[in-house]
């Protein structure tokens, strides 16, 4: 079945076709530039864009590869959670794509489809490879999920503030680093010098799976208040501080949980699994414990419409016609446990 699907959650504009077991095409737009003075992003100029950018994307995703919309089976998008004002401009053009072409209408699990992307290159499926642990990280999430099935998850643990990458973000702006502050940080903490700036590594050896961030943010601002001066190095020294404090937390913590549940595979997507210092790691506790890491490649990593696509191929029997489909079109807050069976809904994650 030929699907196709737009995510527009947040900064990312994106649309995709999957069939046949794969990814057919993907078109996308990012608004880095359009957010970058703002050190930030800005929901309103998100909405306006996606709005903008979305109905063209399809059309040369449709043309480019020769796609009638006739051969479509499903047409998908991303309900949820993110920026609601972004959501709804998705929401609003599947529905009435869905709507003008006859064709069944699907919203996903924005973080559902992350978790799905570790398994699209080469092309797979979540079924085949559950259990397993998920580590989600991204600039509006982060948490631990024990996926024990398809549409059965588990919350471990999650973030009781800032989300890694939103850290990175505002890191970014305390060291007068550009947007996105992910990337940013972690080119200067290459030329940091280990040792020299050590900052505290939040909820550690706490024996839950929650995380946090904000303090740590906090301790790298009052280290920056505390020097009247501060030179090129000693911002490298900081940025890599920091970028050590976040991943040290994160690969404890998963480390704990998947020798805690006895799993033997472990899955990292989102925007921040593309930082290299967190994929090393990770990678060599992995195979220190005998544990199989996935990891999607970059352009999966970050939002993108082939993840979303490749989800509703899965979850096609929960398809429904426009008019009949009686669920809010978007939610902006949707807890990743609310899909799974009640046995499973322990701690709840935003």
């Amino acid at each position: 079945m030929l699907v196709l699907a737009i995510e527009s959650s947040c900064d990312d504009t994106a649309v995709a076709l999957y069939g046949g077991g794969g990814v057919v095409a993907e078109r996308r737009h990012s608004q880095t530039l359009l957010h970058a003075p703002h050190g930030g992003v800005v929901p309103e100029l998100a909405s306006r864009d996606h709005a903008r950018r979305l109905l063209t994307l399809v059309d040369t995703l449709l043309a480019e590869t020769e796609t009638d919309p006739s051969a479509l089976g499903l047409v998908a998008y991303t309900r949820g959670p993110g920026l609601v004002g972004a959501l709804l401009t998705g929401a609003a053009l599947a529905h009435g794509l869905a709507y003008g072409w006859r064709k069944t209408l699907l919203g996903v699990h924005h973080i559902e489809g992350h978790l799905v992307s570790a398994f699209l290159d080469p092309p797979g499926s979540l079924p085949a490879h559950c259990p397993f642990l998920g580590l989600v990280v991204s600039g509006g999430h982060s948490l631990l999920v024990h996926v024990h099935g398809l549409g059965r998850y588990e919350v471990l643990g999650a973030t009781r503030d800032d989300a890694a990458g939103e850290a990175f973000d505002k890191v970014a702006q305390l060291l007068g680093l550009g947007y996105p502050g992910g990337p940013a940080v972690s080119r200067l903490a290459e030329s940091g010098r280990p040792g020299r700036v050590v900052f505290p590594r939040p909820l550690l050896h706490a024996a839950d799976y929650a995380l946090s961030f904000s303090g740590l943010k906090t301790a790298v601002r009052r280290w920056l208040e505390t020097r009247s001066e501060i030179a090129a190095e000693d911002r490298a020294d900081a940025a890599l501080a920091f970028e050590e404090a976040v991943v040290d937390v994160l690969v404890a913590k998963t480390r704990r949980a998947w020798r805690s549940r006895r799993l033997d595979r472990v899955v990292l997507v989102g925007g921040v699994s593309a930082n290299r210092r967190l994929r090393a790691t990770l990678a060599r506790a992995a195979e220190t414990d005998g544990v199989s890491l996935h990891v999607p490649p970059p352009q999966l990593s970050t939002d993108n419409a082939a993840m979303i696509a490749a989800l509703a191929s899965l979850r096609c029997n929960d398809a429904r016609r426009p008019s009949e489909s009686a669920h809010p079109w978007a939610r902006a807050r949707w807890p990743l446990v609310e899909l799974g069976p009640p046995a499973l809904r322990g701690l709840r994650a935003a």
